[in-house]
């Protein structure tokens, strides 16, 4: 079975990412080697529902208890209320800390279970199984895990390292287009913010992502795996402004996934327009040339991704801006591009300028219309 391995070097939070194709039962036994104990809580919801039963089954054979916990579909469900559920439901269960929450599902589904397993008892083992494309290359990495509140997008969350991450591509087959067009957002991130040659990759295996070719799709997840981990190793908890890099398009995109109620649009639509707005105020800076900015676009609109956003108030998207968790000191910090594969962190931004791309954004393009 062809698998690729990234280790996250984290001393004793250290951890494996295995990056495989069709191996269900393989996740029996990396399990059983990072468990600590005899219970597990599985959390997944209906999306994953499918993998979920199949990961239970690969879990069981090796010896472990499980429960199942199945969330409602969505991220207005990753909230206090969802977790104190959980919360409930691992008490019943005399859970203790030899217990370990796994997350099978979506973004939503491992920063929601991730955050619980983080709280619940000062902390239990978490167990990443990532079903969708942006939860692979992106948020089943790191430890970050969260909640949303009604002012901001995972404003309520924890640093929360995982014992081990099973990313299985063949879980890709069945998910929607728009699901997994929303996931390859963040793996363009990558290509902009860390890794040029990413990008070009990306650019001249377009057709083969996304066909969902196996081996394609591993290397490219396992690259976004290796990257990230490079990052994190250097910077775990965001202290020194390296993981911040990582957030490129993520100011704009918050802020439209707010203002526009969440679940309105994907994670990964958000991000993709908001990369291009990142990119626009970069041009505006003189960073980049238009061109840098193009070659996104067309990236970006090759890969089934929106470039433009919806016409929002931007007073409102203002105000979310200044909500969200990553400002500093009062002032909206952004990852702006140098270049294709390199990145720098700004908190001088003035507001006219913020206010003219915001304000001209959905001139450019027409925007991805709301479900």
């Amino acid at each position: 079975m062809t698998a690729d391995t990234v280790d996250v070097k984290l001393r004793e939070r250290s951890y494996d990412i295995v990056v495989t194709s069709d191996d269900p039962a393989g996740l029996g036994s990396f399990a059983r080697q990072r468990c600590r104990g005899t219970l597990a809580l599985l959390v997944t919801d209906a999306h994953a529902a499918t993998y979920a039963a199949a990961a239970a089954r690969a879990l069981v054979r090796t010896g472990l208890r499980v429960s199942q916990a199945v969330v409602a579909p969505g991220e207005r469900h990753k909230s206090l209320g969802s977790a104190s559920r959980l919360y409930d439901h691992l008490a019943r269960l005399r859970a203790d800390r030899s217990t370990t929450v796994v997350a099978v599902g979506g973004g939503m589904i491992g920063d929601l279970a991730g955050f619980v397993a983080a709280t619940y008892s000062r902390g239990l083992a978490l167990l990443m199984v990532p079903t969708t494309l942006l939860a692979m290359v992106d948020s089943s990495v790191g430890g970050k895990v969260g909640v949303n509140h009604p002012n901001a997008k995972n404003l309520i969350g924890a640093f929360h390292q995982p014992v081990g991450v099973w990313i299985d591509t063949a879980a890709l087959a069945t998910l929607p287009d728009r699901e997994y067009r929303s996931g390859l957002a963040e793996v363009v991130k990558y290509g902009v913010a860390l890794d040029g040659e990413l990008f070009a990759y990306l650019e001249a295996n377009r057709d083969a992502i996304l066909a969902r070719a196996p081996a394609v799709v591993r290397h490219v997840i396992a690259r976004c795996c290796r990257l990230k981990a490079d990052v994190v190793e250097r910077d775990e908890r965001e202290e020194n402004g390296r993981r911040a890099t990582l957030n490129y398009g993520h100011t704009f995109a918050h802020a439209y996934e707010r203002v526009s109620g969440y679940g309105t649009w994907r994670h990964g639509e958000a991000v993709a327009f908001g990369m291009v707005q990142a990119s626009r105020l970069a041009e505006r800076r003189g960073l980049i040339p238009r061109e840098c900015t193009a070659r996104l676009e067309r990236l970006l609109t090759g890969l089934g991704l929106p470039v433009a956003a919806p016409r929002l108030p931007t007073a409102d998207l203002l105000a979310a801006m200044h909500h969200d968790k990553k400002t500093v000191a009062g002032h909206l910090r952004f990852v702006l591009p140098h270049r294709l594969g390199e990145v720098g962190l700004f908190d001088d931004v003035a507001n006219h300028d913020l206010r003219a791309i915001l304000e001209g954004a959905h001139n450019e393009r027409e925007a991805l219309e709301p479900e």
